[in-house]
């Protein structure tokens, strides 16, 4: 009994030191996946937060876009419709004055009668009736083609503005999508990793439930089996010692050396 309770203590001890063994490397494994999972999830939190923090930019950045390209349309309007106002009414004091210095060419013309003094030189008439006509009506003219050239680089500037801002609404747009999939994509990846921080929690904490147990069946080993461990080479050679006086006790009673006794005495 007591060699099978020493094989018993040995075989146990081997046992439970591979499985504590293989637990530690288990607790091991889990603590740094756990780390991981940490910094994993802190990482994807921060990428997360800044995404959002990029795209409120991108939709503040719109809003302003927007503000400021309705500014600009309204100073578009108001220019154009300034330099097409001008336009009319130079347009109809041009009228007026092309009515008024026809009807007095045509008057003047009329006369039949010669003025007093020497007549004036070949030409001079009709330099002073162009003087006086001509100058303004050229002035109120090119006064007239330089607000629809204004009216035109208005018209012009107003398209290219309104190109520019719809192209980046339409780039800021596609860029907060491709923001916001990827948010969904880290929200995802995010969500696993602590669903697979809790579960890797979980199991830690079991390997260190086994590994208390084990160590608890370790002491009650240690308890039951350190005696006899530690004293069974004394108790095996004092039995072995028991084993043969109780042959040589048995060998003298049954006869086999009582002749040699009698023959010595």
């Amino acid at each position: 009994d007591e060699i099978k309770h020493k094989d018993f203590c040995v075989d146990e001890f081997n046992t439970n030191q591979l499985q504590t063994e293989k637990k530690e490397r288990e607790k091991s494994d889990l603590i740094a996946k756990i780390e991981d999972l940490e910094m994993t999830i802190k990482a994807l939190t921060e990428a997360i937060a800044k995404l959002k923090d990029e795209i409120a930019e991108m939709q503040v950045q719109m809003k302003r876009a927007g503000e400021d390209r309705e500014q600009e349309n309204k100073e578009f309007q108001t220019t154009v419709a300034d330099q097409r106002e001008t336009q009319r009414l130079l347009k109809a004091a041009l009228s007026i004055l092309q009515d008024f210095y026809g009807k007095k060419a045509a008057l003047l013309q009329g006369r039949k009668q010669e003025p007093a003094g020497p007549p004036p030189p070949p030409g001079f008439e009709a330099y002073k009736k162009n003087a006086a006509s001509g100058g303004v009506m050229d002035m109120i003219q090119q006064i007239i083609s330089d607000a629809k050239a204004m009216e035109s680089e208005a018209i012009r500037s107003e398209e290219d503005a309104q190109k520019a801002y719809e192209d980046f609404v339409k780039e800021t747009n596609a860029s907060i999508e491709a923001k916001s999939k990827e948010i969904v994509n880290k929200s995802e990846q995010k969500a696993k990793a602590e669903t697979d921080f809790v579960e890797t929690k979980e199991a830690k904490e079991a390997v260190m439930l086994e590994l208390e147990q084990l160590s608890n069946y370790n002491a009650e080993l240690h308890q039951s089996c350190d005696f006899v461990m530690k004293n069974f080479d004394l108790r095996q050679t004092a039995r072995d010692e028991e084993v043969e006086a109780l042959k040589q006790a048995k060998a003298i009673l049954s006869g086999a050396k009582f002749e040699e006794f009698l023959q010595g005495a």
